[in-house]
């Protein structure tokens, strides 16, 4: 068992409710407002989500710092941003920072002219963090934090620490540091249910979400599908037309109904896959129909179009590379597969996030299982790599099933805890990220080298 998993029961509630009592005692203590050590960095954080070193207030103007926390609590994610200066010490930063914090999420942190981030795997996983990092460097200051946040929030779980709401404002030794005493020493247990209850709560309303905008991508397929149908014009009894013409306008008939009602059951993200697996299977059977009536050879199964699965069946598998990604072989629609030839972009398939139309690809975890319906197998990773979603398909969450039960049998997003107090009792190993290359985290700490760049889009 790892060690950031140790303080889920009843002695690890009191342990997190203690260091929740300590913070807000030493919270009033006087400090030097010159004090820009990992602990002073690490109080200011768990009272807001923007630090920024007096010593680097030239690259962070402070209605920038302000927008940017505002941002970041108001979409109630643990995301960690702070400016230092070039030159600050940089052995072990961002492990130091996280246990001096002691809370699980993001942190970013712009060095100078240098950026990097780590995360708790629970959070955001390693290889979207190296993907997240690669996509802003190069930016300045205010645009590289600007973009990483919207990125990240899009893509990360967790909640918010509660600090950021109620630790604003307090002065010396506060009341409810006292309550919070007596109410521990009273309860104890009792705070190992409330935050099972607290997190089973938030991973509810995360997986609504999720559904609620997986359903308006789902419909539109179910739509278009049903658009096809429309068109095809087939008639059983028209002439020409065979049983096994009847047998695949049936089972294509078959699929838009089993499409429509297992949406209108999901009641989870996972539930999804059922649905892309059923609109895949009709517009196949639609495929096959069409080459029976036109006196062709029947086309062999193949996976959707990559670049949207509407298209219908591949025809082929063609060469793309991304912008600033490497290339890799995709299965693509007759109308892709020439537009690629001319040196044209596909017609790729978008879709709404809090941050404008993206790829699905793009889009954040919750299109793993529409995806999955879709491709299924082994294929999808391999033509995810280094995508957001890739890397969440990469992690044991979606394991075997590619986002069947959307990330696994324990819940919504394998078990997305951000915000929970840890203090020092996490897994540095689960906490991972990457730098701008070079050796700026002074021993591995805040960096990783050009290298872990590869391969991404």
């Amino acid at each position: 068992m790892k060690a950031a998993t140790r303080t889920r029961g009843p002695a690890g509630a009191l342990i997190a409710l203690a260091l929740a009592v300590l913070t807000l005692l030493t919270a009033g203590a006087p400090r030097a407002t010159a004090d820009t050590s990992v602990s002073a960095v690490a109080e200011a954080l768990r009272e807001s989500p923007v630090y920024v070193d007096p010593a680097a207030a030239g690259q962070l103007s402070r209605a920038d710092a302000d927008a940017l926390a505002k941002k970041i609590e108001d979409a109630d994610k643990p995301l960690f941003v702070a400016v230092l200066p070039d030159g600050y010490p940089t052995q072990n930063l961002f492990t130091d920072l996280r246990t001096a914090t002691g809370i699980t999420g993001v942190y970013a942190i712009r060095l100078g002219d240098r950026f990097g981030a780590r995360a708790d795997s629970s959070v955001l996983p390693r290889t979207a963090v190296r993907n997240l990092v690669g996509s802003v460097q190069g930016e300045d200051t205010a645009a590289q934090l600007e973009d990483f946040t919207d990125r990240a929030l899009a893509n990360m779980g967790g909640s918010a620490p509660a600090g950021w709401d109620s630790s604003k404002g307090r002065g010396g030794v506060p009341a409810t540091a006292l309550i919070t005493v007596g109410a521990l020493l009273v309860v104890g247990g009792a705070g190992a249910y409330t935050m099972a209850r607290r997190n089973r709560r938030r991973r509810e309303k995360e997986e609504r979400a999720a559904l609620e905008r997986l359903r308006v991508v789902v419909d539109e397929d179910i739509t278009a599908f049903g658009e096809e149908l429309d068109r095809l014009d087939f008639r059983p009894g028209e002439p020409g037309a065979d049983d096994a013409m009847r047998g695949d306008y049936a089972h294509a008939l078959d699929a838009y109904d089993q499409a429509k009602t297992f949406m209108a059951a999901a009641r989870r993200p996972g539930d999804v896959r059922a649905v892309t697996q059923a609109l895949e299977d009709g517009r196949f059977s639609l495929a096959r129909l069409a080459a029976r009536r036109e006196g062709r050879p029947l086309p062999e199964r193949r996976p959707p179009c990559f670049f949207d699965p509407r298209h219908g069946p591949s025809v082929a598998d063609a060469t793309w590379t991304p912008p600033g990604g490497t290339p890799r072989e995709v299965p693509v629609c007759a109308a892709d597969r020439v537009r690629l030839a001319e040196g044209r972009d596909p017609a790729v398939r978008e879709v709404e996030t809090d941050y404008g139309r993206r790829p699905y690809w793009d889009a954040g975890p919750a299109y793993g299982p529409w995806a999955g319906g879709y491709f299924g197998g082994g294929i999808l990773p391999g033509l995810l790599v280094g995508t957001v979603l890739g890397s969440m398909l990469a992690t044991p969450a979606y394991g075997a099933g590619y986002g069947y039960d959307y990330a696994g049998q324990d819940g919504f997003g394998g078990g997305y805890e951000g915000g929970d107090v840890s203090g020092a009792d996490f897994d540095p190993g689960d906490f991972g990220g990457f730098g701008d290359g070079g050796d700026f985290g002074g021993g591995g700490d805040f960096g990783g080298g050009n290298q872990d760049f590869g391969g991404g889009f």
